[in-house]
């Protein structure tokens, strides 16, 4: 192997341990399953791999592989062989999220609140920033994530007892 192979592989090593989990949940949260989550990361890297060249900074890199990892979801979720496969009932194996029912509650909302929900609890994005990144403006960020805290206050109420 030459020198160029060798950082290309510690980088996207560097890279896999740095930003793996996070795409995995993300990719998890529009996949509702562990095994086409897993199936989207890879292919993530596959187009990370293809354009390791581009990347300016950190925060570049880590909003391009979102955008990615996003659009691969988006585009696996229309497809018709996935809208004919059968789905798979499972639980997620997330050791950082305890509480799964929160986590069962976050899945079930539909696409638009799940994918803001999960940015901004879940991976500390600011409202400016998930608009940036799904290409919408910040009071759509804001309200859509308001509908989603007040559709899960309804669904969590009778456990936590809220007021």
């Amino acid at each position: 192997m030459n020198e160029i192979s060798l950082r290309t592989d510690e980088i996207i090593s560097q890279d896999l341990d740095h930003y793996g989990n996070m795409l995995l949940r993300l990719a998890y949260s529009y996949m509702k399953n562990i095994y086409d989550a897993e199936d989207v990361v890879q292919e993530v890297f596959v187009q990370l791999i293809k354009n390791i060249d581009i990347f300016e900074s950190d925060d570049y890199k880590k909003h391009w592989l979102i955008c990615v990892a996003r659009n691969i979801c988006k585009n696996k979720l229309k497809s018709s062989w996935f809208k004919k496969s059968v789905e798979l009932t499972e639980m997620p194996y997330y050791d950082e999220y305890k509480d799964s029912n929160v986590l069962n509650k976050v899945m079930q909302l539909p696409l638009k609140y799940r994918e803001i929900i999960y940015l901004y609890y879940y991976e500390g994005y600011t409202t400016v920033e998930i608009g940036s990144i799904l290409v919408k403006k910040e009071s759509t960020i804001r309200s859509l994530l308001s509908r989603g805290r007040n559709i899960l206050k309804k669904e969590l109420k009778e456990e936590y007892d809220f007021e």
